[in-house]
């Protein structure tokens, strides 16, 4: 990864209290594993913004690297890694997700 694609990732991380990088946007998600974190994200009644890596082929390599996670989707909370859809959804299941999220959506 360049380091232009790194501080561009790292400025949408910590420049937005949540953000999911993901494939299509949260209107037109492009795959089911996209679909559900943003049904979760929703569900939560969370403000988040979106990046879809499928427009940035750069973006969509760095961001693995940036966190060292596999696989999209990825969520950021606070500026930091959450995890991607299964992990979001245990501690969506657990309510740990919903209070991350709160502490955000106050803090912001």
């Amino acid at each position: 990864m360049t380091d232009t694609t790194n501080a561009r990732i790292n400025g949408i991380v910590k420049g937005s209290p949540i953000v999911l990088f993901m494939k299509g946007s949260p209107l037109f998600p492009q795959c089911g594993f996209s679909s559900r974190a943003v049904a979760i994200l929703n569900h939560l009644g969370a403000e988040f913004d979106s990046v879809d890596v499928l427009q940035d082929p750069e973006v969509r390599q760095g961001i693995k690297e940036y966190s060292d996670w596999p696989t999209i989707p990825q969520l950021y909370v606070g500026g930091e890694f959450v995890g991607g859809s299964d992990i979001m959804m245990e501690m969506y299941e657990s309510g740990e997700l919903a209070e991350l999220v709160k502490g955000q959506s106050a803090a912001s």
